[in-house]
């Protein structure tokens, strides 16, 4: 038997399908409970959205104090500190809260590679008590069920070697919950109609391969000399493409306001001077180089940085010709979002208009240590939306919708789990829908959103939640996910502990009620503050 076809047995008391944002939370949650764990992810690099993603935080007004966990705070703050701790920084930057690339989509915009450190420094205490095993480069093969239950997995880990992997309690926080698509448990992927939602955005008719656009982002720096990439083979056909609903070319500075469809023209200005755009300033004319800008030269040390480094996650590199899960060719649609995001950057270097009236950045240089990579593209695409379990319970956007709830404020749940807040943001999709960008309450994040309809065994820890494709826009975004993955994981140790189904927990109003008294006491906010209500304008 040859070593790629030896299977080997591996059990554990929690398997974590996934180690992104929500599969670390809940593997850190499930030890901290006294399980066993085992997380097993696809990638090099643990963190999903913060690192091999490479997309900085997408967090909301309240973040630093309340709406998200203690554990999150302590991973924003670790953030902090590992630049107070080994960067030189300015002497400006010696009070008030850091923010490192003085990005204006968040307060805190870092290096992918400063929050895998975190995470990872997270993790070591139970990796070093053998409670916590990590699988990286480890890719799902196939699930092994018995009635309601999924027993295992099996993957093939990154030596080439198959381990089936048996588990008590399995927590699907994959990136496009494939556990869901493998162990055939009942979801929806794509639109769903009005009938079957009753939401007012929702479309006449459902279709389950209209996604949001998926995005491979990559870092740059701007220095002197030119650093033009190769003209890609398919150059032509990218920069001619115009979605429906754009005002020309996706390639320009020009394109819809998410929030009314008008035009919006973009600056682009290479490190620029100090400051950095507000969010309400870039609303009107953003200045994308800060958007999501990780390392602002300025603050630290004079001389240290010859460039900043932003990250390029804009409306221009959304990929919109295809789902990248669910299809035949899947595959082939991951690496041609790859490749348009490479026009996308030969476009920024030789054709771009610039302000002195001539075209092309060709000082843009790509930066690969930043993303781990040889080519300074992404380890993984950013997809926005995942399958979706069929779940006990299903948010929908009359549920949070400021135009639906007035005054209001979301609904309240008697199983909620945690907080989170975020507009209803939906990028183009794969089927020519434009944006959708609706007003949203801050929101609870209801146990049986988490929870199968039939399996018993199963938890959703990420994007695999049972939300719409509408809702999905608010609940997808980094805090978020984390507040899902520590309730999950917590639940699995839960269950363990007391003998009892994640079900059972919900159904049994003493066990829920300790359930929510362990979340709370461990740090997880459950409710927002009376008041918190209406953030801005539908």
């Amino acid at each position: 038997m040859s070593r790629t076809e030896r299977t080997n047995e591996e059990y554990t008391d929690v398997l974590v399908v996934g180690g992104g944002v929500g599969g670390v939370a809940a593997a850190l949650a499930a030890c901290e409970g006294g399980a066993r764990v085992v997380v097993i992810e696809p990638y090099a690099w643990i963190g999903g959205q913060l690192t091999s993603q490479a997309v900085p935080p997408d967090e909301h007004r309240w973040i630093e104090t309340h709406g998200s966990t203690a554990s999150y705070r302590r991973f924003r703050q670790g953030v902090r500190s590992y630049y107070q701790d080994w960067y030189a920084l300015a002497p400006a930057q010696g009070g008030g809260l850091l923010n490192p690339g003085n990005g204006w989509v968040s307060a805190l915009c870092h290096e992918p590679r400063a929050a895998l450190a975190v995470l990872r420094a997270m993790l070591a205490p139970w990796r070093a008590s053998g409670r916590l095993v990590v699988h990286t480069q480890a890719t799902l093969l196939s699930a092994t069920t018995d009635g309601d239950t999924v027993t295992g997995v099996s993957v093939r880990l990154a030596d080439g070697s198959v381990q089936h992997i048996g588990a008590r309690q399995v927590l699907e926080a994959s990136e496009t919950g494939e556990l869901l698509a493998l162990a055939g448990i009942e979801h929806r992927t794509g639109t769903e109609s009005q009938a079957q939602t009753g939401e007012p955005s929702a479309p006449e008719l459902a279709d389950p391969l209209n996604m949001q656009a998926a995005t491979v982002c990559f870092a740059l720096e701007h220095v002197d000399g030119d650093h033009t990439v190769d003209r890609p083979a398919d150059y032509e056909h990218w920069r001619a493409i115009s979605p429906p609903g754009w005002p020309n070319r996706l390639f320009s500075w020009t394109y819809p306001d998410p929030r009314t469809g008008r035009p919006v023209t973009g600056r682009f200005t290479p490190n620029p001077g100090a400051g950095a755009a507000s969010m309400e300033e870039g609303l009107v004319e953003p200045e994308l180089w800060t958007y999501r800008r990780i390392l602002d030269r300025q603050t630290f040390r004079p001389g240290l940085l010859p460039s900043d480094v932003t990250i390029v996650n804009w409306p221009m590199n959304d990929y919109l010709d295809g789902p990248l899960f669910g299809v035949p060719d899947a595959d082939w649609h991951v690496r041609q979002a790859k490749e348009f995001s490479r026009a996308f950057l030969y476009w920024l270097q030789t054709e771009a208009p610039r302000p002195d009236g001539g075209v092309g950045f060709p000082g843009l240089r790509l930066r690969p240590d930043v993303t781990g990579t040889t080519d300074g593209f992404a380890q993984a695409p950013y997809i926005r939306e995942s399958r979706r379990l069929e779940a006990v319970t299903t948010p929908a956007e009359q549920d949070l919708s400021v135009a639906v709830r007035g005054d209001a404020g979301a609904v309240k749940y008697h199983d909620t789990v945690g907080t989170g807040h975020y507009r209803i943001d939906l990028h183009p999709s794969t089927r020519g829908t434009g944006y959708l960008d609706v007003a949203a309450h801050p929101f609870e994040i209801p146990l049986g959103a988490l929870l199968p309809q039939r399996v018993t065994n199963v938890v959703a820890a990420g994007k695999a939640i049972g939300t719409t494709h509408i809702t999905n826009g608010c609940y997808r975004v980094h805090p978020s996910e984390w507040s899902i993955g520590e309730a999950a994981g917590s639940l699995a140790a839960f269950c363990l502990a007391r003998r009892t189904t994640p079900h059972g927990v919900r159904e049994t109003p003493g066990l829920l009620d300790e359930f929510q008294s362990g979340l709370a006491g461990r740090g997880s906010d459950l409710r927002w503050p009376a008041g918190t209500t209406l953030t801005d304008r539908p």
